[in-house]
Parts: structure tokens; sequence; C-alpha cells
């Protein structure tokens, strides 16, 4: 049986399992019901692997051993294997959960902060810096920073970019003004964000500004900045620079200032 590459890779990534595993799968499934030197043969997979494999996928729910001999196996429904895995994923995803929750109360967890604090003691404020690749890892890092906030946060960005923090960072910014944290938002002010200006505008000053920015000044100390315009680049390819410098941050946040006195407010 010949099943191409692109194939078995989507299966593979889709239910979570490997090369041996989605060949005995889709061998099985093209006969209905066979024994495991059977599906070996089909699949070219060799036979010492193919009763663990199967042994696998009836744990997983793909397949059915059937009474009698010698030993065959029958191809469940995939309608009723995607419940199956989804259910299994599902189960899976929540215990992994309910360990990390329980990890907070830990000596373990305490451990680690240790080594953290001991190891931050011994770097220099300025070689705390980093290049953040694809824009989900850039929104989680300045949610990091921005959550971390005593002062001020300050933004300038781009129409897309502001409805894009409204959403991934308005509960971090509802904080933030609890704690008295000074929020100023600097952005283009379109019909299209409007719903997200009218969201934010409780928490933070928004101020209308049609100029090319993207950065983040966190307490006038750490800076976050985007090298890249948001229209011509696909967020998989988003790039972002974090420092931790009081120099440059100040620097950017007084120009920053500067313009703000002359931006018309919401």
């Amino acid at each position: 049986m010949i099943v191409k590459e692109e194939f078995l890779s989507k299966l593979r990534r889709y239910f979570g399992l490997n090369l041996y595993e989605v060949k005995i799968w889709t061998a099985l499934l093209s006969r209905g019901i066979a024994t495991a030197g059977e599906l070996s043969d089909i699949a070219n997979v060799p036979r010492s692997r193919s009763y663990d494999v199967l042994e696998s996928l009836e744990r997983k729910g793909f397949v059915v051993m059937k009474l009698g001999k010698p030993i065959k196996y029958i191809a469940v429904a995939p309608g009723e294997v995607v419940g199956r895995v989804k259910k299994n994923m599902k189960a899976e995803a929540d215990e992994r959960i309910a360990r990390l929750d329980k990890l907070k109360s830990t000596d373990l967890l305490r451990e680690l902060n240790t080594l953290h604090s001991q190891g931050i003691e011994l770097i220099e404020p300025t070689e705390l810096s980093g290049s953040l690749r694809g824009r989900h890892n850039l929104y989680n890092h300045m949610e990091l920073a921005i959550r971390n906030a005593q002062k001020s946060v300050t933004i300038m960005t781009t129409a897309q970019g502001l409805q894009r923090k409204v959403e991934g960072l308005k509960p971090t910014f509802d904080k933030l003004k609890k704690r008295g944290v000074k929020i100023r938002i600097a952005a283009p002010l379109t019909k299209e964000n409007k719903d997200a200006v009218d969201g934010i505008s409780k928490v933070a000053e928004v101020r209308h500004a049609d100029m090319p920015g993207r950065f983040c000044v966190i307490d006038g100390k750490e800076v976050i900045f985007m090298a890249l315009d948001d229209k011509e680049v696909h967020p998989t390819y988003d790039v972002g620079i974090w420092v931790n410098t009081p120099f440059f941050a100040n620097a950017l946040e007084n120009l920053f200032n500067s313009t703000w006195k002359g931006l018309k407010p919401k």
C-alpha cells in the first residue's frame, strides 16, 4: 500500500502518532481487519515492531483486538477515533494543568525561583536582552513585562496592533489600572479599531498618532520594540527585541512624551 508522506505527516500532527503508528493504522483502515504480520507487510513496518505499535494503537482507541486465533485487529471508524482522541487529549491536558497548579505551592517551585533570583543577581542589567521571534512569543513576553509594571506603560503601535493588544492584554491592563499604573497608547484610530479603543479607554489613555512605530516602554526601564511592519510580515516571522536598559528606555520615552503632547486625545 502506497500512502503519500504528506498525508502521513498530517495524520501524525492531528492525532499525535509516530510514523509506525500512522503506517499501521492506515494499512488497517485499508483492510478493515488483519493480523499483525499482514499489516507489517502492507505498511512496510518491521514485524518485531508491529505488535508494540498495535498494542499502542489499541490503548489509544484506534483499533480493537478480535478474539480468536490467529489474533487479528479491527479498525475503529475514523469519526469515532476523532472523538476518542479529543477526549484523551483533553483528559491529559487537564491532568497536566492540575499538576502545574499543585506545583505553585511546592518546595520545587520555590527552589526554582531561588535559582532564578541568584542567577539574575549575577547578570549586569545591560545584559538582560533578547530576540523574540513570532508574534505569539512577542505578546507572551510583552504580557510578562507589562504585568510587572509599577509606574507606567507606554505603547506606540499600529491600528491593527491596537486591536491585538486590547484583545490579548485587556485583563492585564485592568489589573495595572487598579494598582495605579499609568497606561498610555498612541496609535492610528480608525473605524475598524473604534470598538477596541472604547473597550480600553477606561483603563488607558489613547491618542491618535498617524505615524509608524511599534514599541513598548515599561517603567522607563525596559523596552520591547518590533523591528518589522506588521502589514508586511506574517505573524510567524514577526521579530521583536527586548532590552533592559534605563538609558535607552528613558530616551525613547522622552521622545514619546514630546510627541504625546501634540496628539489628539481619543
